[in-house]
């Protein structure tokens, strides 16, 4: 099967809470936000599966409750874990949405954020294939940047102010997105109506 182009100019159907142009893969991982609770903080996570390698499509099955333990050693660890997130992109730039942005994804974990408990309640977790100490890519720059300026505009409780790493609401606990990723690069990104600043 493959896969959509990265559209520059994503938008967010606020009725079903899906980004246009991404490949929709629901995850069985999700509930529920808080009664009247809405999305006011992006987390920004990075993942491989297995660790430092790209492709394969087992991130999704990850996130999709279906990862064999027996496909790799390190997956006997993590296939019986309830994990997903609102949004992967890819090394090559597409997205795929496990979770729609008004309900609940399970990405953040134990978390806090400006004195305030449980992150997943109010925020929208985006996983970018990668890892802590390796580059990420032009394209998924340019993609996250993208989604970023559509989700503020869909949400008024979301502005790039308010969007940090895992590592940020977890520290200690969790290193992701890690020092590779650049975020002086991204947020000139974000505030740039073109896009993407290489």
């Amino acid at each position: 099967m493959s896969r959509p182009v990265a559209r520059p100019a994503a938008a967010v159907d606020l009725p079903t809470g899906l980004l246009r142009g991404a490949r929709q893969v629901f995850s069985p991982h999700y509930d529920a936000r808080p009664a009247d609770m809405r999305p006011e903080l992006i987390v920004v996570h990075g993942i491989s599966l297995p660790p430092d390698d790209f492709g394969g499509g087992w991130i999704e099955r990850f996130f999709c409750g279906n990862l064999p333990p027996a496909a790799h050693p390190y997956f006997a660890a993590i296939a019986g874990l309830r994990v997903s997130a609102h949004l992967l992109i890819a090394r090559d730039g597409c997205s795929t949405q496990f979770v729609p942005f008004h309900a609940r994804a399970w990405h953040a974990g134990a978390s806090r954020y400006e004195g305030r408990d449980r992150c997943n309640d109010f925020s929208i977790g985006i996983e970018l294939e990668g890892t802590d100490t390796t580059a990420y890519t032009d394209a998924q720059y340019a993609a996250l940047a993208s989604i970023i300026r559509s989700l503020c505009a869909a949400y008024p409780g979301l502005a790039p102010a308010r969007l940090v790493g895992h590592s940020d609401i977890a520290p200690g606990r969790k290193s992701d997105p890690g020092p590779a990723f650049d975020w002086t690069r991204l947020r000139a990104a974000v505030e740039s109506p073109t896009g993407d600043k290489t």
